[in-house]
């Protein structure tokens, strides 16, 4: 039985967790952490993870970007491993994970669906031979309460992109200031946030006469939870070290 602590476990996304976990019969979450302790939940829930006393084998993060530096002491300090499922996070933070997965495992990923990161793989292919005859164009779509824009999905997407690519790309968010015609050097993101949408993106290559269109489209927030359940039973017993989708994906 693999014993899980859930960090933000009473937002959105940790509630699905909470339900997706209740019907496993090999994963239990023994201890939540949350600013909001009102919830009423099977595991005891603790305002600060550095209070949570209660052993585990993984921590789940799906909680806020300010909440990352105690994670991270945390995960160090007790030699839990930790899933980092938290979007929006700097760069700085991001350098953050690096420096702590040297002491303790890690699984970061910008997004927990197998489809996105399958997609990923592809658009890195189709870039890599369409290279210099088509414009890249990211498009992601996203719910109106989401804070971040540009995704770490679609950055996730782009910087894969920009890494196959011979000629490394410039990453335009935002052309309506600058009235020039579009380089071949370049790589658009464009957010649009509106009502209840999950989250699409749409890696576009249009070339002369043809276009073609990669897309993924997440119905529901179940999909990033399966993920992020599959990542945390995989991250158990691993040595320290940066673990992503690929890892995964590569193990399925």
């Amino acid at each position: 039985m693999t014993n899980i602590i859930l960090n933000g476990c009473n937002g959105k996304m940790g509630q699905v967790i909470t339900r997706i976990v209740s019907e496993q019969e090999n994963c239990q979450i023994v201890a939540g952490v949350d600013v909001n302790t009102a919830v009423q939940n099977s595991y005891p829930v603790f305002e600060n993870i550095n209070d949570c006393n209660v052993p585990a084998d993984v921590i789940i993060d799906f909680s806020h970007p300010s909440s990352l530096e105690n994670l991270l002491a945390y995960s160090a300090s007790r030699g839990v491993p930790a899933v980092v499922a938290t979007t929006g996070l700097t760069k700085q933070q991001v350098d953050s994970i690096r420096a702590t997965s040297e002491k303790v495992a890690l699984f970061f990923s910008a997004n927990m669906s197998l489809g996105v990161n399958l997609i990923t793989a592809l658009a890195k292919k189709a870039a890599k031979f369409l290279e210099g005859s088509f414009d890249i164009e990211i498009v992601e779509r996203h719910h109106n309460q989401k804070i971040d824009a540009p995704s770490g999905t679609a950055l996730a997407i782009a910087n894969a992109i920009s890494d196959s690519l011979t000629n490394k790309p410039e990453f335009v968010y935002d052309r309506h200031s600058v009235r020039k015609k579009r380089s071949k050097t370049e790589i658009g993101l464009h957010s649009v946030r509106g009502g209840t949408i999950v989250g699409d993106h749409e890696i576009i290559f249009a070339g002369n006469d043809e276009v073609i269109e990669i897309k993924h489209s997440a119905a529901s927030k179940e999909v990033f939870a399966v993920g992020a359940v599959r990542a945390a039973m995989y991250l158990c017993g691993k040595q320290p070290g940066l673990y992503d989708m690929n890892h995964l994906v590569g193990e399925i």
